[in-house]
C-alpha cells in the first residue's frame, strides 16, 4: 500500500510544477483519462488522482510504471519542465494523422495545405 506523504517540503528552486502536476500534464498530453492511465499501470483511478494531487509519494517502482504507461523516460517524468526532451505526439494528434493518411492523395494534400495555412496565420498573429 502506498504511503501518504505528510512532508511539507519547500519547493525546489526553478521548478514550476510538482511531480504530481507533471504526471497530470503528461497524462493529458497523451490523451489518457485517469482511469485509462490506471488501467495501463494496473492500479485504480483513485491512486492516480492521489499521485497527481501529491497525496501519495511516488516510489521508484511506481515512477517506472508511470513512465512506461505514459511512454516517456523516467528522466522525462521526474525532471522539471524545460529540461525535458521532445515528447511523442499525443494520441489525439496520432489519430488525426492516421485519418489523414487513410484519405486519397489529393485529399491529403488539401488537408495539409489547410493546416499549413492555419499554422502560418497563427504564427504571424503571435
Amino acid at each position: 500500500m502506498p504511503r501518504v506523504s505528510r512532508l511539507k517540503l519547500p519547493p525546489l528552486d526553478g521548478v514550476e510544477e510538482s511531480l504530481g502536476e507533471r504526471i497530470a500534464r503528461l497524462r493529458k498530453e497523451r490523451g489518457f483519462s485517469q482511469t485509462e492511465l490506471a488501467e495501463r499501470i494496473g492500479i485504480i483511478q483513485a491512486l492516480v488522482s492521489d499521485y497527481e494531487n501529491g497525496k501519495l509519494r511516488l516510489t521508484a517502482e511506481m515512477a517506472l510504471r508511470f513512465a512506461q504507461a505514459l511512454e516517456v523516460t523516467t528522466d522525462d517524468l521526474l525532471q522539471p519542465k524545460g529540461k525535458q526532451r521532445a515528447l511523442k505526439p499525443s494520441r489525439k494528434v496520432l489519430r488525426r494523422l492516421e485519418q489523414i493518411e487513410s484519405l486519397p492523395s489529393h485529399h491529403q494534400q488539401t488537408v495539409l495545405k489547410t493546416i499549413d495555412t492555419m499554422l502560418k496565420g497563427l504564427k504571424s498573429a503571435s
